[in-house]
């Protein structure tokens, strides 16, 4: 018997690896959208992140969230990649413009 394992995504530097939160695939007057309409979601769920970023001085900058924050950011920041079957969004720490707090 075989077991699967998942792939791990871990970023390196200043980076963050986000999922896209999906959006409601209706319209409010029940017509259903094609992917090709729907508009790219600017909330992601942080599924890991990478390290600290080193100042010119050697000090440390935190990257400002942690793993399971909502945030917002740039529509088209960062890099996707599709790994096992799951969509992701590999970005700079800089290109997260909030922290959305539920």
């Amino acid at each position: 018997m075989t077991q699967q394992t998942k792939t791990k995504l871990k970023p390196v530097g200043y980076r963050v690896v986000v999922q896209r939160k999906e959006e409601e695939e209706k319209t409010q007057g029940g017509i259903i959208l094609p992917d090709s309409a729907k508009k790219k979601p600017e909330s992601a769920l942080v599924v890991e992140v990478g390290s600290p970023k080193k100042t010119s001085e050697g000090a440390e900058l935190p990257i400002p969230v942690k793993v399971g924050d909502t945030i917002l950011m740039d529509k088209y920041a960062g890099q996707e990649v599709s790994i096992d079957d799951e969509d992701f969004v590999i970005l700079k720490a800089d290109d997260i413009i909030a922290i959305i707090e539920e």
